[in-house]
């Protein structure tokens, strides 16, 4: 996998950049009127649902938190809310996450949102020599290894999906 330049980049691309980690970036050509973005995502490219991951934010007793879960499957909000220490979890407002991540939904990337948030990255993202994520805009996936994700959003990995 080649490096990808920060100028011109996602901030999750230039966090990427910054920390010398290998990483390709897929653009596809995205449906404005897709609603599965990973989904889209993951037949644009033609790459199984299960390495194909998809960013969604929640509200737990401590705050928001990012799971990380592969788009075959679901989130299990119980087990987020605890591997993050908690009882409860619930889906974010999605005006709010926008604003907190900077990113918009179908678009949210794990890496260079605006403020570092808690994140659970699904246990089964380390089955993968590489993993797909959103890049920060509809259209745009990174390809990397698992452990730079998990490094890089120093988060800790559990099974929080659902299949």
């Amino acid at each position: 996998m080649g490096k990808a330049k920060a100028q011109g980049g996602t901030p999750a691309t230039v966090a990427l950049t910054r920390a010398k980690a290998d990483f390709t970036l897929h653009p596809y050509d995205h449906d404005p009127s897709a609603q599965a973005y990973g989904e889209e995502a993951a037949d644009a490219l033609g790459v199984p649902y299960e390495r194909i991951f998809k960013t969604l934010v929640a509200e737990t007793e401590s705050g928001l938190a990012v799971a990380v879960v592969p788009v075959a499957g679901k989130l299990d909000l119980k087990a987020l809310a605890s591997a993050l220490g908690g009882k409860r979890a619930a889906m974010a407002d999605a005006a709010r996450v926008e604003r907190v991540t900077g990113y918009v939904v179908g678009g949210i990337s794990p890496l260079g949102q605006r403020k570092q948030l808690p994140t659970v990255v699904d246990a089964s993202a380390l089955e993968f020599e590489t993993i797909y994520f959103s890049a920060g805009k509809r259209g745009l996936q990174i390809e990397t290894a698992p452990a730079n994700l998990v490094a890089l959003t120093r988060a800790v990995t559990s099974p929080i999906a659902k299949r």
